[in-house]
């Protein structure tokens, strides 16, 4: 919804989903030597005296309910002007000088690489006559697309769709694909440099040849398909100034009908001046009886509207009037709908009603609602929830009458997705992971519930060398929160462990086990990974996440503050030896923290952080998020209490910051790199100590997403690389794998 979660899945998920959601070594001699010696030592960083490049100041000031706010760097908004251009080469030319010095990057990469390099495959799902699947065969920067003959086998697959083809340094992504109901065509739309602006390609799935226009500039859309005929995918109207930063505020729902022009698409939702929304999705229902339509004005609540193609004459029929909830169609059969929602219910609850009277005061639960937040998902006749429980996955299969048939056994605690298939299916798949095991697929059969290992990952990875281990802390007003700690068995509690904290805290997002190839190298070092469920998030449910939005942000803060303070409580780590991580509203997480507490970590990382509170939402889709934030406009109380923790406005001169390496993509149109350039700025004049404060700015990148594999090896191996180097470490912490070690 034009939010912030950065897909891991090889495929983004789509804005809006009606149907089912388908799963889809070598180090040189000499540096073996010299960590096999050295291992484990540390010394306080000598840091030699930092040049940064002069980054001018304007005499900007606005204005705030009476209150003058100056922004000495509102120049670096300008995207397209040559003096950001050139502000942002000589920035990369002085970070990565830094970064070039630091003696073990290399044995990093090299690892990063060698780890990275193993076949991983998703589960399979069926389009008309064929099985289609996912695979990476190890270090291509995009996952392909294949398939079989329905019946055959995977062996004989074919490659349908490569997107390492797009272009050669795979900047060029696949965003997401949908067939047609038949399977004779697909739809897919790709991302040029990691932005949100999309293009929508329509291939012939027998002979694989492209058809009719190419629809251009898509955004925060799904794909979805009347029949075989057309499609509906949503988009703004194109900003006059630029595409990557200028404010997007009226989304709409067109048709594309194959064959014609995208200039002919039929408007089908968000021209009249009532259905003005920032964000609107629309899709088919299965029966392919029903047009959907959500419509919202921020990423949380939306109202729900349906048209029955069997009666268009009645347009657009009410089921939520309000934004006060979150609620979708999960399925149909004739006219019973049945809905997913957190009205009245923050943990959410499943319901049924009939067309003829689809509002809330007809609904009549099926599954309600319970202690832990509901996920919902159809397959083979079945309805599958999936509960939260501190973070961890428990999945239930109900019938459609909400009795429930059977607790799903999985393979221990951690997250567990999938669940989805259509009806008349006997069998679905389902993934399994948590921070020390790869992604695995399963299949189970739908009857009896019996689950069977499907494809699990041959990666160069000791899971059973490692452990997770969750706690429960306090935070500054007294609520408990959860943390998981993920780190090698033995490890020794003397405050001495390099450690990373992670944190989101925002969009009722849940940050759940899963498995990560860079934290997996991290891991091997010694180091430590936590990550708290701080408020913000979503895994408690709405309450949870209206606990850390506006008014009551700093608790997100203050939660992940408790968190560092407690691994150094209890010896995990010590100041010296943490760093602080968090990307998007996780940056703002870190920008925050760092300012408010410097004292509490030796390195921050910021990455792709909204971190000018006073103008985030005059950016492309950032108006959304006022739900979260709230706007220095709404009122003087809501100005100033964004004023009192925004980054960009909160560093202070006299202050020694910690080492900060600020990481933003050039192509982010999600987060536009302002809000990285504005802060790295800001640090690096008033910086009192002798830690750097660096910004390294990708190009052709954008928020995260489709994200080159070589891109992301050489970028983590440049952030363990700074984080260890600025923890004192001149060798690596370990050795890079058991085959290494003398």
């Amino acid at each position: 919804m034009g939010g912030f979660f950065i897909p891991t899945n090889p495929t983004e998920n789509a804005y809006f989903r009606v149907s089912k959601v388908h799963l889809m070594k070598k180090l040189s001699l000499l540096s073996v030597i010299v960590i096999a010696m050295s291992c484990n030592q540390t010394q306080k960083p000598e840091f030699s005296p930092m040049s940064y490049p002069e980054t001018k100041k304007v005499d900007t000031v606005d204005q705030y309910f009476d209150t003058p706010v100056t922004d000495p760097y509102r120049w670096l908004e300008d995207d397209r002007s040559e003096e950001t251009g050139a502000w942002v080469a000589e920035q990369n030319k002085v970070t990565f000088g830094h970064l070039n010095e630091i003696p073990f990057r290399e044995a990093l990469k090299s690892r990063l690489t060698q780890l990275w390099n193993y076949e991983k495959v998703t589960a399979p799902f069926k389009e008309g006559d064929y099985t289609y699947f996912y695979k990476n065969n190890g270090l291509q920067n995009q996952y392909v697309l294949y398939r079989y003959k329905t019946g055959g086998s995977a062996e004989d697959a074919e490659v349908f769709l490569d997107p390492n083809t797009f272009k050669e340094d795979g900047t060029i992504s696949l965003g997401g694909v949908s067939f047609s109901k038949n399977g004779g065509y697909a739809a897919y739309s790709i991302s040029e440099g990691g932005s949100d602006w999309r293009k929508v390609l329509v291939m012939e799935t027998e002979s694989k040849t492209l058809v009719g226009d190419t629809l251009m500039d898509v955004k925060f859309s799904g794909l979805s398909w009347r029949g075989n005929e057309g499609f509906c995918y949503s988009s703004y109207d194109k900003p006059k100034g630029s595409e990557l930063s200028e404010k997007t505020d009226r989304h709409k729902l067109y048709y594309h009908k194959l064959g014609t022009a995208q200039s002919q698409d039929q408007l089908i939702f968000g021209g009249d001046p009532e259905e003005k929304y920032r964000y609107v999705g629309g899709g088919v229902t299965d029966d392919q009886r029903y047009l959907v339509v959500s419509a919202s004005n921020a990423t949380s609540g939306n109202k729900l509207y349906i048209m029955d193609f069997e009666r268009p004459e009645l347009g657009f029929i009410t089921i939520v009037g309000h934004s006060d909830s979150d609620t979708s169609v999960i399925d149909t059969d004739g006219t019973t709908l049945y809905l997913s929602t957190n009205l009245d219910a923050p943990n959410k609850r499943v319901v049924r009603t009939d067309l003829s009277a689809p509002t809330s005061e007809h609904w009549k639960d099926i599954i309600p609602e319970k202690e832990h937040v509901l996920s919902i998902n159809t397959a083979g006749g079945y309805l599958f929830a999936e509960y939260m429980v501190d973070a961890i996955s428990q999945v239930f299969q109900y019938d459609y009458n909400g009795n429930e048939i059977r607790q799903i056994a999985l393979p221990g605690p951690g997250s567990a997705g999938g669940f989805g298939a259509e009806k008349d299916e006997t069998e679905l798949f389902y993934s399994f992971t948590n921070y020390t095991t790869p992604g695995s697929v399963y299949k189970m059969d739908i009857a009896s519930g019996a689950s069977e290992l499907f494809i699990t990952p041959a990666i160069d990875f000791k899971s059973e060398d490692y452990t997770s281990e969750q706690v429960f802390y306090t935070s500054k007003d007294g609520t408990q929160v959860p943390m998981i700690i993920t780190y090698k068995k033995g490890i020794k509690r003397d405050g001495k462990n390099p450690t990373i904290l992670y944190g989101y805290g925002g969009f009722n997002i849940s940050l759940t086990p899963s498995f990560s190839i860079v934290n997996a190298v991290w891991l091997e070092q010694g180091g430590i990974y936590a990550v708290p469920n701080i408020r913000g998030g979503g895994e408690y449910g709405k309450t949870w996440h209206k606990a850390g939005t506006q008014l009551q942000k700093q608790n997100v803060f203050d939660d992940f503050i408790a968190a560092a303070e407690y691994l150094i409580e209890n010896d995990y780590t010590s100041s010296d030896y943490l760093a602080v991580r968090g990307g998007s509203n996780g940056g703002l997480l870190v920008g925050a923290v760092m300012t408010q507490r410097p004292d509490l970590m030796s390195v921050a990382l910021p990455a792709v952080g909204v971190l000018d509170m006073l103008r985030y939402h005059t950016f492309t889709a950032g108006a959304g998020w006022g739900y979260d934030y709230g706007t220095a406009q709404d009122s003087p109380e809501m100005f100033n209490y964004l004023l009192g923790y925004s980054p960009v406005h909160n560093v202070k001169e006299g202050v020694a910051y910690p080492a900060t390496l600020v990481t933003t993509g050039d192509h982010d149109d999600r987060v536009v790199p302002a809000h990285s350039f504005k802060f790295a700025a800001e640090l690096q004049a008033k910086q009192s100590g002798d830690a750097p404060v660096l910004i390294r700015i990708e190009t052709d990148a954008g928020h995260g997403a489709g994200t080159p594999v070589s891109k992301t090896i050489e970028q983590y191996s440049d952030i363990f690389g700074f984080t260890l180097f600025h923890m004192g470490y001149r060798v690596l912490p370990e050795t890079v794998g058991d085959n290494l070690k003398t």
